[in-house]
């Protein structure tokens, strides 16, 4: 079923205010599940939904608690999450280094003790609303297999990039994996295949039945006996496609994150504490010239980009133009729910006394 941006906000807004969530830290919540359904990520939108509710069923996360500065300088910030969503200790710190990158020109903050914090690019475009480069990067559970390694070590470790552009903002935003989990669960609540290598089994084997690849990856992330396989790394199976490069990527974002902010490494957020660990840094472009002129020139390579000779039936695109066409297509048109995801938000509305979203409810035209 399809419904409106509003109608899943409202609902959100319900549900997180039933499980004592603040006003404020439920608006925000919800505006990063919407905005990830509205640019297409259906990944990281409402589908995580019953997710986060177990997280608060076994005191992952504790929706009441706030986000303590742990350690600060005029240009970096040491945040502990104390066991908030991620979401909203990164927001608190992404407004901090806005504040500090502002008055010094670049900052940057790490987060530990933190949960899932819905889609990186979501705090880079935070800090593009304010003229500014953003770089936010995030650890996980524990996916994805090193270069010839038949067990899951890293997480999918998401890397997003903003720059200032017209008509929108350069906005790089993915995993360092070749996929994140949320595209393999959203596959297997619709009873699809996995279109590509992206995962493999104890033998590092691939696979490509998605239900089989999500039942694996929740064994392996949430228990502690973990069978082997995983998601690969960028570059796939071999080493010949460069796949130890993806495997660098990966690594580069877990000392960023888990060890820069002294939190669990991915291959241990299934035991203990469950904590993830982010990295947030924001740079003034201004530094090194005029912001308008510098947005001029980048606009005008992406759009020397955009025309380059190419394949007949596709189109180029620059990072960031998938998803402000599908926000705009999917306000007018509203928002794909899948019949499992419907099931989930049905259980959770009757939990929470919550009226769930109906495809008639939502007025779409």
């Amino acid at each position: 079923m399809k419904i409106s941006a509003e109608s899943e906000r409202q609902f959100l807004e319900d549900v997180f205010k039933a499980q004592k969530f603040n006003q404020k830290d439920g608006a925000l919540l919800a505006d990063t599940l919407v905005d990830a359904d509205l640019r297409g990520i259906s990944s990281h939108g409402i589908q995580r939904l019953a997710w986060y509710t177990s997280m608060i069923k076994e005191h992952t996360l504790e929706p009441e608690q706030q986000p303590k500065i742990l350690k600060e300088t005029p240009t970096s910030l040491l945040v502990d999450a104390n066991k908030s969503m991620g979401q909203i200790a990164s927001a608190f710190t992404m407004n901090k280094l806005i504040e500090k990158t502002k008055k010094l020109g670049v900052s940057l903050g790490v987060i530990r003790n933190s949960n899932h914090f819905g889609t990186a690019g979501y705090y880079s475009r935070m800090a593009c609303k304010e003229g500014l480069i953003g770089i936010s990067t995030t650890n996980t559970r524990p996916l994805v297999v090193p270069t010839n390694s038949l067990e899951a070590f890293l997480g999918s470790n998401a890397l997003a990039f903003t720059f200032p552009a017209d008509p929108h903002p350069f906005v790089f935003d993915g995993a360092t994996a070749v996929v994140s989990s949320g595209k393999i669960q959203v596959l297997a609540k619709k009873g699809e295949q996995i279109p590509g290598d992206w995962a493999v089994d104890e033998n590092r084997n691939v696979l490509h039945d998605a239900k089989t690849v999500e039942d694996n990856l929740s064994k392996i992330a949430f228990s502690e006996d973990r069978p082997g396989g995983g998601v690969l790394t960028l570059g796939g199976q071999k080493e010949v496609n460069s796949n130890y490069k993806g495997f660098g990527n990966s690594l580069i974002i877990e000392l960023l994150t888990g060890i820069l902010a002294q939190g669990s490494l991915s291959a241990d957020t299934n035991t203990g504490k469950h904590d993830f660990s982010q990295f947030f840094m924001t740079i003034d472009p201004s530094l090194f010239g005029d912001l308008d002129v510098l947005k001029a020139n980048v606009t005008e390579m992406f759009n020397r980009i955009r025309n380059l000779k190419h394949l007949p039936g596709t189109k180029i695109m620059i990072p960031g133009d998938r998803e402000y066409k599908h926000y705009d297509e999917n306000l007018i048109q509203g928002i794909s729910i899948d019949d499992t995801t419907a099931d989930e938000l049905q259980k959770i509305g009757e939990k929470y006394h919550v009226t769930v979203p109906t495809e008639e409810a939502s007025n779409l035209e």
